[in-house]
């Protein structure tokens, strides 16, 4: 019965172990290729553009690779996945058919190296073993399609990123100009004059299709270059992305809201309906007296984004500055007028204030936040002193340097003529010796003599960190507290950086 009971125990277990096992495989991710999408920006053709025009060829190349920057990936089409799945499965066969070749080479080489006929025995069965694994991983990947990343991230090369633009290839060296930079496409353009005016033509070769597959021009002059890239470009990005754009629509409160997407004018309100490349954008809101809001929203390929923003409204108090009479006070680099002043300042922001005084040639600044939701304007004291020479801290830092320097030079002196006079002593002990006694009087001065070397130049070290600390600390601007009200009873909260929207009911009550 006991054996019957051990026995179910044992079969339960394992069964239980194989489904564990089972329930723990895990399925292999795919890996893809051509995971990227790489375009080559070429240098463009100005050869007939004046040599006084010339300079907004630098700023529009700069522009453009900043937005083509924002593409984030590109949608393959079918014929595009193709081409990559015919060139990388080509690729693939070639390779398993080269080392079984090279592996069939050296088969026929053993016959010639006059090897004992155990030892070519032994190396053809060996090599027959490769040549079965070869011929294994040939039908493999006959058998397997390669599977290419319908969505590659979508990159400049490197050069383009740096500005560094190299010549356009000339007609039929498209192919090979995109292989040499290992792209798969390049941008080629041209800048000419145009009445006054600047005629920008540009040109998308792309390598699947060994062809030019989009052109475009615009003319534009110096001081509407941003309009014109936009309108440009939007066409250009949208095919770089893919077939299909994805589209936005952005709508903004209060109404005069600017909307800037991609540092670019897109709309004051409300933007409509805008067709983009499927990328991460950088969508921008401000308005005067309102909290600007700056954030990334994804875009999908074939899909519209609603974007909603409300902008609270900026709640300002005043702030009272004291110092000096008559000293002169800047806001940040702005001068406002002289002490006192009272400042209207946004609530719960760091402001920086510097007073310079003319009389006493004094100077001093503060760093505060004004704290809001205050019945008395809260007071700001600004202390001033003369100013610091140029120069100090270097001074005092390589003074505590050389004091730090002299320290161990002492305290090497101290250490060597202690240990001389141990073993001097030791050795008067010993001997007696009268002469040795005289020399065991002078070690002891030179070693009391750098003890009391050791202890000034370590005390000059610590004397010269802290001035050193001191003065390197000096022109650090701290955070301010306002200065408090004696007269009135007043609670000043600095933590509450709240906008709430209410009703007119719910304030009441609230209050």
């Amino acid at each position: 019965m006991k054996g019957r009971v051990l026995l179910i125990i044992f079969i339960f277990a394992a069964l239980n172990s194989e489904v564990l096992a089972s329930g723990k495989k895990d399925t292999a991710p795919v890996k893809t290729q051509n995971n990227e999408w790489i375009l080559c920006i070429t240098n463009f053709d100005t050869k007939t553009l004046p040599l006084e025009k010339a300079v907004v060829v630098p700023v529009l190349a700069r522009k453009m690779v900043e937005r083509l920057n924002t593409i984030s990936y590109r949608t393959r089409i079918s014929p595009e996945y193709a081409y990559y799945e015919g060139f990388a499965w080509s690729r693939a066969r070639a390779a398993a058919a080269k080392a079984i070749a090279s592996k069939m080479d050296e088969r026929s080489s053993e016959i010639y190296k006059g090897n004992p006929k155990w030892r070519y025995d032994q190396n053809i069965a060996r090599i027959d073993k490769d040549l079965i694994k070869l011929r294994t991983a040939l039908e493999v990947i006959e058998d397997n399609a390669p599977v290419i990343n319908n969505e590659p991230a979508f990159k400049l090369t490197s050069g383009s990123n740096s500005l560094n633009f190299p010549a356009a290839p000339a007609a039929g060296g498209e192919s090979a100009f995109c292989l040499s930079q290992n792209a798969d496409a390049f941008l080629a353009g041209a800048i000419v004059d145009f009445h006054g005016r600047f005629l920008l033509s540009l040109k998308l070769y792309v390598s699947y299709t060994k062809t030019f597959v989009w052109e475009d021009r615009i003319v534009f002059s110096q001081e509407d270059i941003d309009p014109a890239l936009d309108d440009i470009l939007q066409k250009l990005m949208i095919v770089l992305g893919g077939n299909e754009p994805a589209i936005v629509s952005i709508t903004a409160e209060p109404e005069e809201t600017l909307v800037l997407i991609n540092k670019s004018f897109a709309g004051r309100g409300s933007t409509g309906n805008l067709e983009y490349p499927p990328s991460t954008i950088i969508v921008t809101a401000v308005i005067p007296d309102h909290e600007s809001v700056t954030f990334k929203a994804d875009l999908s390929a074939a899909e519209i984004t609603e974007i909603n923003i409300r902008l609270a409204p900026i709640q300002y108090e005043d702030v009272n500055i004291l110092g000096d009479p008559e000293s002169r006070i800047y806001h940040g680099a702005l001068y406002v007028g002289n002490a006192p002043l009272t400042l209207r300042l946004p609530v719960h922001n760091l402001e920086y204030i510097e007073m310079i005084s003319p009389i006493s040639s004094t100077q001093g600044k503060i760093v505060f936040e004004a704290p809001g939701a205050s019945d008395v304007p809260p007071s700001f004291a600004v202390r001033t002193r003369p100013s610091m020479k140029k120069n100090s801290v270097d001074l005092h830092r390589r003074i505590f340097y050389w004091g730090w320097g002299s320290t161990w030079i002492t305290g090497i002196a101290a250490w060597i003529s202690h240990y001389t006079y141990i073993e001097a002593n030791k050795a008067y002990n010993v001997f007696y010796n009268p002469d040795l006694y005289n020399d065991l009087r002078i070690i002891s001065y030179v070693r009391t003599g750098a003890f009391i070397a050791l202890g000034v130049a370590g005390s000059f070290t610590v004397y010269r960190f802290i001035r050193y600390l001191i003065t390197a600390n000096r022109d650090a601007t701290s955070v301010t507290k306002p200065v408090k009200v004696r007269k009135s009873k007043v609670n000043i909260v600095n933590d509450v950086n709240l906008i709430v929207e209410e009703d007119a009911e719910d304030a009441e009550e609230g209050e």
